[in-house]
């Protein structure tokens, strides 16, 4: 399903049902109408919202909201029913069959009919009697999951269809709309694989119970796809192999360590619910062999050294993890910055959350990056005083001119240095505004402080 076909009509129909507040329903069909920009050239807007409006995601919701109510209250409880499927008949023949050699004392035939029971399901999967219908949607992704055959899928795709054409004005998209069987053919849901397990090798023996149960086999696993590995790793690669990346040259260590572990740390985070999470160590060998060749050329070194240089041991639930790391050592009553790459273990977590950002935007401009780490370090550069440090900033070098042979020491200092701020004590700062009163020119004087 597409927003772009959204209809403004039917839009607008929603709304009336729950507000009756009409200068709010005509402040949300002007929004619809507004229109965009392409080329500089105006174009009329007559159908869809518009993306990256403040409304949009809140309309799509809005506007889906009657799929939610006819699935669940329609298609749901018509495709549901029966409590458990019936016991498969081939299942409990064979069970009597293990019975009669274990009474005739038949070990061999115990052994051979048991290799068969567990190739056998225990429950009747082509039960007419059960059916089930699970409906999930995320914005316009909707994922629906059926038990039962095939032409009963196509049935509810069909209805479905209807549905949204005849009350919502939209057409599903051929591209994505898939009917599948989730054993041979994965589903794709919010960037994750989802599909049926069935291993008959792989069982568990439940607590009090001495009898081995086969509990993989049916149930739904999320699996991280092979290309959004390939596309992660994508860009770190050249002619298939790890290369450094010249235009990170302009981070120092510790953002460039940050850069490299907050992207890796969102995309580990996001498929931890996977339980092949494990296949993430690709992404991990390509972004460490980027990030390493990068330290190396950069400083005009080697891989081994930036490696030996930076790697680290860290405690995680799952045990001690290998890391790259750099530290910025602050003020003795500050913790020192630490940026990380890796230590994360790649097991399966059902609680896993997302909490890490891009930093790549966080500081960009040089003389940023110089001010920051002149402020971590956390000490008065006139007096190396260490509390309540504050920035002293001038309009322009030039006003330092207003002092004429005698300069202070903070204006010599930053004439010397040649630089608008100055990192200062509360008592320095004081003293600096001080002699910025007391100069002949001081009304000219334009300061500011942050």
């Amino acid at each position: 399903m597409s927003f772009d076909m959204l209809d403004h009509r039917v839009m607008l129909e929603t709304l009336a049902e729950k507000i009756h507040d009409n200068r709010f329903l005509r402040l949300v069909r002007n929004m619809l109408k507004a229109g965009y920009l392409e080329d500089w050239n105006w174009n009329a807007t007559l159908s869809g919202a518009p993306q990256g409006g403040v409304l949009s995601p809140v309309l799509s919701n809005i506007y889906l909201h009657r799929l939610d109510t006819f699935v669940e209250k329609v298609l749901v409880p018509e495709y549901t029913r029966g409590e458990l499927r019936a016991r498969n008949p081939e299942y409990r023949r064979v069970e009597a069959d293990i019975q009669r050699a274990r009474r005739r004392g038949d070990r061999a035939s115990v052994r051979a009919l048991r290799r068969r029971l567990h190739s056998l399901p225990s429950q009747d999967m082509n039960d007419p009697g059960y059916r089930r219908l699970r409906y999930v949607r995320y914005a316009d992704d909707t994922l629906l999951g059926f038990v039962g055959p095939k032409a009963e899928a196509d049935g509810i795709e069909q209805r479905l269809a209807q549905f949204l054409r005849d009350d919502l004005k939209l057409e599903l998209s051929e591209e994505k709309t898939l009917v599948t069987h989730a054993r041979t053919r994965a589903a794709r849901f919010l960037g994750y694989e989802i599909r049926t397990q069935r291993d008959d090798g792989r069982s568990e023996r439940k607590k009090g119970n001495r009898r081995l149960r086969r509990s993989v086999n049916g149930t739904i696993a999320l699996h991280v796809p092979k290309d959004v590995i390939k596309a992660k790793s994508a860009p770190y690669l050249t002619r298939g192999k790890p290369a450094h990346q010249p235009s990170m040259y302009k981070h120092d260590d510790y953002n460039l360590v940050n850069i490299f572990g907050a992207r890796y740390r969102g995309v580990v985070q996001y498929y931890l619910l996977a339980g092949d999470v494990h296949r993430l160590n690709r992404l991990h060998w390509v972004m460490q062999s980027s990030l390493l060749c990068s330290l190396a050329n950069k400083h005009r070194s080697t891989v081994s050294k930036m490696a030996r240089k930076y790697k680290a041991t860290v405690d995680t639930p799952a045990g001690p993890r290998k890391c790259l790391q750099v530290s910025i050592t602050r003020a003795p009553s500050s913790k020192p910055l630490v940026a990380r790459f890796g230590g994360i273990p790649l097991q399966r977590r059902k609680d896993a959350l997302l909490k890490d950002r891009d930093p790549d935007r966080a500081v960009t401009a040089p003389r940023q990056r110089r001010l920051v780490r002149r402020l971590l370090a956390g000490f008065c550069e006139l007096c190396g005083a260490t509390e309540n440090i504050a920035v002293h900033q001038i309009r322009k070098l030039a006003d330092l001119d207003l002092f004429g042979q005698k300069q202070p020491n903070w204006a010599a200092l930053m004439a010397r240095k040649r630089q608008k701020t100055l990192v200062v004590c509360p008592t320095c700062h004081d003293g600096i505004h001080v002699d910025c009163a007391s100069t002949p020119h001081g009304s000219h004087w334009r300061a500011r402080c942050g």
